[in-house]
């Protein structure tokens, strides 16, 4: 184990960090320019700065609006605001849009990520199956070690199926609904 990478990591660490870096990099690139300017559109518009300045031209239109007329100017949008809640209505349709596009990216890149998450487990799953597997048999092999049978070991030994743990997976949540 080699501590040649910053911080002191090992190098398989320091090699996994750049593996999930490079996934990252990698989807960013497949980034459109519309999809890149509604995500930065929606980043900055979920800041709290940005609520401030939504509240903050509010009240302004609100209270120049009810003190035009005494200070000699016309009234460009009189109560209720039609002006503005046709504004904010807009507003609010073209954020939450945006939210959304954002999320659906968000949804695909967890479920990606999910996905190789479940087939990095499998895969240690299958690996620690065979450790153990490697294990009872030198410890049967060894003469200096008492010869036993151990149940729970056994059943360790053995990789689960996917299929049977999605099955019972599904079994309990049909058990849940019932």
């Amino acid at each position: 184990m080699s501590n040649g990478r910053a911080g002191g990591l090992p190098d398989s660490v320091g090699r996994n960090i750049e593996a999930v870096a490079g996934f990252y990099e990698a989807e960013e690139r497949k980034i459109s320019g519309p999809q890149d300017f509604i995500e930065k559109t929606s980043s900055f518009a979920g800041r709290p700065g940005y609520l401030a300045f939504l509240v903050v031209f509010i009240a302004l239109w609100m209270i120049l609006n009810l003190l035009a007329s005494q200070l000699g100017w016309m009234q460009f949008d009189a109560p209720p605001f039609f002006w503005l809640q046709g504004i904010v209505s807009l507003y609010a349709l073209l954020i939450g849009t945006a939210v959304l596009i954002r999320q659906e990216r968000g949804a695909r890149l967890a479920e990606q990520r999910a996905h190789l998450d479940l087939q990095v487990n499998l895969l240690t799953e299958s690996k620690v199956a065979k450790v153990i597997e490697l294990m009872e048999e030198l410890r049967r092999d060894l003469p200096n070690v008492a010869d036993r049978h151990d149940p729970e070991v056994a059943s360790m030994q053995t990789p689960a199926s996917p299929h049977a743990v999605l099955s019972a997976l599904e079994t309990h949540a049909a058990d849940k609904k019932a």
